[in-house]
């Protein structure tokens, strides 16, 4: 057989093709249009877990299938991604674990085309106890220099361990305010201005023993040098909650309604702490993770119509819907928006309406990364809607999408100037605060804080996932406050006048008050109200140790 045969044979021509001559007599076919793949594989099988040790285990799962092939398999611990193997296996054997911990393990496929599956089912596994018992030493001298308002240096002598030191902590009390491998010197960065502090430092080992703490160093920061106030006294307003998710004012400002996820409950709580429950939401349901009762907007004509909203998860997914509330109690339930794929993981939840008189929505892309490039999908996005549930006139796409490229959006609020604000969880690198345009798309799954793609917006700040992990904001005197699970404390992050960026972000309350979910602006007063998710899955306290806080500023 000729050569150009063989070559004609080995290339399938595409729609349309135009012949070129390489050598005489020689011609091969040169794609014009090229199809694209669009479908994603399929689910991958349940995994499972074997030859458990302490520190190690190996995972299977059942092979994806996908039109043109799996290229590889994204595990994913609590839904965040921390390995990926190639496509053409279904195990791995992971290492560096910590001992006597569950891990809650999902796999998704990703093809070459970077189209990826829904994740699998989870496979919680537990490491066993570690037969180390030994601690490391107390680390020698701790030693504070060259304080100012925000930062502050740190130095101390190392510990020893019977097998090998993997980490330090500092700490204010059990708070730990910064994990540092392979150093003894520290800058502590983001520290709240004109407040005392007193740190220690503590060592680790792979079997999680920690060694008895430094010496203490205390300090006192320096002056605050910005405006836009700073929180101050706290005290326990409400107590006696189960996993409190979205709070809203009534238009009045007496009192506001807040959701309970788990128990699906609805309370009206006044501004002395009082609380009286006003109902539940029919057919909303758990995913023993991140869905449930979430948001909850109250109609701006609420005192003409009593119109009030909750997102929720159902049956078939995640749901907006419209009730009504007479001031004491909630009826006449409504769907109005469906079609928000639901997931374990990635629920989104928040509701907000904005100044335009339209319903702001955000939903996570339900560990279906693929979902939040997708315009036509509600998943990975903030919504715009109206309040009978139509797509909100303007919208850049003609749909309800609003915006685009989000993970898992939990916090929105307006700022002063009519802008949109949104916080989002990162998956094992960065968390985002993100100013939020119509028709804009923010990067998700190609990017995860800040990147250079083409026609992706980047996030204003960027934390490390295990500082932040942020749920609720509020705007007070043009000043962003961000509250954060995983990192269990409050931040602060200054927008710079009516400029599209913002200043240095400080925290508050580090690891005091534990999982901060929502934070809340009081009406008519320079305080907030901030709430906690303790009793969640990933805090485990018992039902009922939630609280809400309130915090002046100052």
């Amino acid at each position: 057989m000729r050569p150009e045969n063989l070559l004609a044979r080995a290339l399938p021509l595409a729609l349309s093709t135009v012949l070129v001559a390489l050598l005489p007599g020689t011609v091969v076919a040169v794609g014009l249009d090229t199809a694209v793949d669009t479908q994603a594989p399929t689910r991958p099988g349940r995994p499972s877990c074997s030859d458990i040790g302490e520190v190690g285990l190996t995972l299977r799962w059942g092979a994806a299938t996908d039109n043109v092939g799996v290229t590889a398999y994204d595990l994913n611990e609590h839904g965040n991604k921390f390995v990926e193997v190639p496509g053409s296996s279904t195990s791995k054997v992971l290492t560096g674990l910590a001992p006597n911990t569950t891990y809650d393990l999902t796999v998704i496929a990703r093809d070459a085309a970077g189209n990826t599956s829904p994740a699998s089912p989870v496979a919680d596994c537990t490491t066993k106890p570690s037969s180390d018992t030994t601690s490391p030493t107390e680390p020698g001298t701790l030693s504070a220099a060259g304080v100012t308002a925000n930062t502050v240096d740190l130095t101390w002598g190392a510990s020893t361990d019977d097998r090998a030191v993997t980490a330090y902590h500092i700490r204010s009390g059990s708070a730990v305010y910064r994990t540092v491998t392979g150093a003894t010197t520290s800058t502590l960065t983001s520290l709240a201005c004109d407040s005392p502090y007193t740190l220690d430092v503590v060592a680790r080992d792979a079997a999680g023993n920690v060694s008895e703490p430094s010496n203490s160093v205390t300090f006192t920061t320096k002056a605050c040098t910005t405006g836009g106030g700073v929180p101050s006294s706290v005290a326990t307003l409400s107590s006696g909650w189960t996993i409190p998710w979205g709070t809203y004012w009534m238009p009045d400002g007496k009192t506001a309604l807040v959701t309970e996820r788990d128990d699906f409950r609805v309370r009206k709580v006044a501004k002395d702490g009082t609380k009286t429950q006003v109902g539940t939401v029919p057919n909303a349901v758990t995913t023993n993770g991140e869905g449930g009762l979430l948001g909850v907007a109250v109609d701006p004509k609420w005192e003409t119509n009593h119109y009030v909203y909750f997102m929720h998860t159902a049956s078939e997914g995640n749901r907006v819907v419209r009730m009504t509330y007479d001031g004491s109690r909630l009826s006449d339930y409504k769907v109005l928006l469906q079609g928000i794929k639901k997931n374990r993981y990635h629920d989104g939840g928040r509701l907000l309406f904005g100044p335009d008189g339209y319903l702001y929505v955000s939903t996570g892309e339900a560990q279906t990364p693929d979902l939040a490039q997708d315009k036509n999908s509600l998943n990975g996005k903030i919504l715009r809607t109206t309040t009978d549930g139509k797509p909100a006139p303007g919208n850049p796409f003609g749909n309800y999408v609003y915006s685009l490229g989000h993970r898992n959006p939990q916090g929105l609020a307006f700022d002063r100037d009519g802008r949109l604000w949104e916080a989002e969880f990162g998956n094992n690198s960065k968390d985002e605060l993100n100013l939020i345009k119509p028709g804009a798309d923010y990067g998700w799954p190609t990017c995860e804080g800040t990147c250079s793609v083409a026609g992706m917006t980047n996030p204003k700040a960027t934390w490390n996932v295990s500082e932040a992990s942020p749920s609720g904001i509020a705007i007070v005197r043009n000043v962003v406050y961000m509250a954060s699970l995983r990192g269990e404390r409050l931040w602060r992050i200054p927008i710079n006048g009516n400029a599209e960026s913002v200043g240095t972000p400080t925290a508050y309350y580090v690891g005091t008050y534990g999982r901060l979910r929502t934070v809340t602006k009081v009406p008519g007063a320079d305080q907030l109200w901030l709430s906690t998710t303790n009793c969640d899955n990933n805090g485990n306290e018992p039902d009922g140790s939630d609280k809400v806080f309130r915090i002046q500023l100052k």
